[in-house]
């Protein structure tokens, strides 16, 4: 097999660092692995410019992928390059969504025996990459709360449990006491789906079906479809905003009435201010934003069917 370059973070914690070295373990009874750690744009530039034509395996979670897919973009080399992924991070929903294991040693078996396929990448106006998934509304509410507890937590475990998992099911608890109710305009593919009288509790565009650590906010999303899934969700009183969120958690809000469930290339938001939670990072507020589809952007090593 061909050399690896693995790609870390230079903040990981000791428990990371210890889960990855059972990984590298995997991998180096197969081939030569060079490890790098980043810490700042400047350096993972540095060390994606020494890749070669080897594989990448990013490890981390949902924001390191973003970092190097992003970083890649900029160079416009991320058409040629494979990527593969060891997850580390808290929610992992990039991993979640692609079926690749959450278990380290699993996750370097498939870096070693996966199959490589192109996989979709979400880009917006001013360039900037969506690797899994955007939402906003209640949603990216949720997400500017969950990052606080989540670096509250995410130095306290029990055994190999992470609490830091905690911090979105907090940030969205806390979200739902005062849901930021928007009027927005939504356009798939040109069409307006909602309009500006119709208020509106969050809008998704998924590439990915999870967010926040499993919760399957777009859960027929396929990023490797050639289109992204939009959910745009209008339950706005008391009594459905808990039926929404009952049913989501199972995975069953497409189904109600109250949300619009579609699949395009292109989506368009705009309206009152919102704040967008992209890959898990928060960003905003905003009046207008649209993200399009690039299919088969990138490879990907994923398990095989």
């Amino acid at each position: 097999m061909e050399p690896l370059l693995v790609i870390k973070n230079s903040d990981a914690g000791t428990a990371d660092e210890e889960t990855l070295e059972r990984g590298l373990a995997v991998l180096r009874e197969a081939t030569s692995v060079e490890v790098a750690a980043t810490s700042d744009p400047g350096e993972l530039n540095g060390v994606l410019h020494r890749a070669g034509s080897r594989t990448i395996v990013v490890a981390g979670g949902d924001g390191s992928m973003h970092a190097v897919v992003s970083a890649l973009h900029r160079r416009h080399e991320l058409a040629e390059r494979t990527l593969a992924l060891l997850p580390l991070g808290t929610g992992n929903d990039f991993a979640r969504g692609n079926d690749i294991p959450l278990e380290i040693e699993e996750a370097a078996r498939v870096v070693l025996e996966g199959e490589v396929r192109p996989v979709d990448l979400v880009v917006d106006e001013v360039g900037e990459v969506v690797v899994n998934h955007v939402h906003a509304g209640a949603g990216a509410q949720a997400s500017r709360r969950a990052s606080v507890w989540k670096d509250r937590l995410h130095s306290v475990g029990v055994g190999k449990v992470n609490l830091g998992k905690l911090g979105y099911p907090i940030g969205a608890a806390m979200a739902a006491v005062k849901p930021p109710y928007v009027r927005l305009c939504v356009e798939v593919d040109g069409e307006r789906v909602v309009d500006f009288d119709q208020p509106v509790l969050m809008v998704a565009v998924g590439n990915g079906s999870d967010v926040g650590g499993g919760t399957s906010l777009a859960p027929h999303a396929d990023p490797e479809s050639g289109k992204v899934d939009v959910m745009v969700a209008r339950s706005i009183g008391p009594l459905a905003r808990m039926g929404y969120a009952a049913q989501l958690v199972r995975g069953k809000h497409p189904e109600r009435d109250d949300v619009i469930y579609l699949r395009g290339s292109t989506v368009s938001v705009s309206g009152d201010e919102f704040y967008c939670s992209a890959d898990g990072e928060v960003y905003g507020p905003e009046r207008h934003r649209t993200w399009h589809v690039e299919p088969a952007a990138y490879r990907m090593v994923l398990p095989r069917p």
